[in-house]
């Protein structure tokens, strides 16, 4: 179905943390495009909303499944929507290559943030919500997503490419601001 009514057509599910196994294992392959992917990418569409993030993984929402959604600007400040399944990443080398450190953030850590050093562009091709072949190439904060989701697709957390000091500092933010987010957030609100 368009991204425009997977937009307005899924319910929030709950965000699992960071230590749930689904986190930090590769996930399976997308090879069924139809309606179960279809709901399954509305909810995403609906958990990111509902968070207020950029982009989101189906295993940060316990599927073990090799898609992410995101929704957020590119380097032009224009906001761009999409999906992409079984992504396959690409990132500039040599003298293209330019590492930009900004704090990054992660919806299975919330309220966690810290500087990670990535490159100012990245390609991810993949496959859309139909199976059809795209290619998604950005700066700004969604090339910074299609990287982060990415790298959960991987079984990677962000924290996973911070030194051990930085890493510890991360969950102690955590560890400090968690009694902001019910176990069952973004489906209750935060702020409690």
């Amino acid at each position: 179905m368009p991204v425009a009514e997977l937009l307005r057509l899924g319910t929030p599910r709950t965000i699992v943390r960071w230590g749930d196994p689904v986190l930090h294992t590769p996930a399976r392959p997308v090879t069924d495009f139809g309606t179960e992917l279809q709901q399954l990418l509305a909810d995403m569409f609906a958990t990111n909303d509902a968070a207020h993030g950029a982009g989101l993984a189906a295993q940060q929402i316990g599927v073990d499944l090799a898609v992410f959604i995101y929704d957020c600007t590119d380097e032009t400040g224009s906001r761009r929507t999409g999906v992409v399944c079984n992504p396959a990443l690409t990132l500039p080398e040599g003298r293209a290559r330019r590492l930009v450190s900004y704090g990054e953030g992660c919806l299975s850590l919330p309220g966690a943030y810290a500087d990670v050093d990535r490159p100012d562009v990245a390609t991810c091709e993949g496959q859309d919500q139909y199976g059809e072949a795209i290619v998604v190439t950005a700066g700004g904060t969604l090339g910074r997503c299609l990287q982060h989701e990415a790298d959960h697709i991987d079984g990677m957390v962000f924290g996973d490419r911070l030194a051990t000091r930085a890493r510890k500092r991360l969950h102690r933010m955590f560890d400090e601001g968690s009694h902001r987010y019910a176990d069952d957030w973004p489906r209750s609100p935060s702020g409690r």
